[in-house]
């Protein structure tokens, strides 16, 4: 398969790059690069092949100082390891994957054989280190500073946003599943289940599909809520799987909170006009 052609990445990004190397030198896996090199020696030439492995370290740098910045100057209030809890979330593959696999950037990576027969466009690890390898492309043709924005706008600022919940109580949670069990036990409600409703994918790229299930208290039949989790492990599945079941006990008990409150009292009537 051959990577697609690169404007459509470029409007994602919203950079047409000057400098095109850099573009392709951030999109190469060293697996291209050393079968290009080996060919290179049988014709003659000992010419090293640039890959993406230099630019993904300095682009693992501008996501570190981006993010550091833009918490320190949302979450004045945090203490350090607050800080470093979120931060360690924010540019872990865990969470990059999401802005790797909306930039599809499987699509335009440039693989060697073997690394393509292997399903590379669709694992995790290669997606996430060209996404921080055109992080640094991003920065040496156009600065820092648009760096900066492509960060906020993919990276941060959507996961902030959903975070706002768990932020407002001082860090968000990376352990769904017990903090879905600690809700449970404290709304008095039975322990959630957890079933595999879907295998499929070769070994090496395995995806699995869970459903978490809870029930109303003190209520053991019918679940009340079911969600349906992925990932490339069970326990990651489940992660999902629970990161949905909160979120639906969180939008639950606002609206209990909301209907709970006394409604506002009824204006006084307004007095009437004298009809002349």
């Amino acid at each position: 398969m051959k990577p697609r052609d690169v404007k459509e990445l470029e409007r994602a990004l919203g950079h047409r790059f000057r400098r095109k190397d850099l573009l392709a030198q951030a999109l190469t896996h060293s697996s291209l690069a050393r079968e290009q090199e080996a060919l290179n020696l049988t014709e003659g030439s000992a010419a090293p092949v640039a890959d993406n492995e230099q630019l993904e370290f300095l682009g693992d740098a501008v996501l570190g100082f981006v993010t550091s910045q833009a918490l320190c100057d949302r979450f004045p209030g945090f203490r350090e390891g607050q800080l470093s809890k979120l931060r360690a979330y924010l540019v872990s593959a865990q969470h990059l994957i999401r802005a790797a696999q909306k930039l599809k950037i499987g699509r335009y990576l440039h693989l060697g054989r073997g690394e393509e027969k292997s399903g590379g466009r669709k694992k995790t690890a290669l997606q996430v280190d060209a996404l921080e390898a055109l992080l640094a492309a991003l920065c040496l043709d156009a600065g820092l500073e648009k760096a900066r924005g492509v960060i906020l706008k993919l990276i941060i600022d959507p996961e902030l946003k959903r975070l706002k919940k768990q932020l407002a109580q001082g860090g968000p949670i990376t352990d769904f599943k017990s903090a879905l069990q600690e809700a449970l036990h404290a709304a008095a409600r039975p322990q959630p289940s957890y079933v595999l409703v879907k295998e499929e994918g070769p070994e090496h790229l395995k995806q699995f599909t869970v459903e978490a299930r809870i029930h109303a208290p003190g209520g053991h039949g019918k679940p009340e809520y079911t969600g349906g989790g992925e990932g490339s492990t069970k326990k990651a599945a489940e992660q999902d799987a629970a990161r949905k079941a909160l979120e639906y006990l969180w939008s639950l008990n606002q609206r209990e909170a909301a209907e709970a409150r006394p409604k506002s009292a009824a204006k006084p009537p307004q007095p009437r006009t004298k009809e002349r």
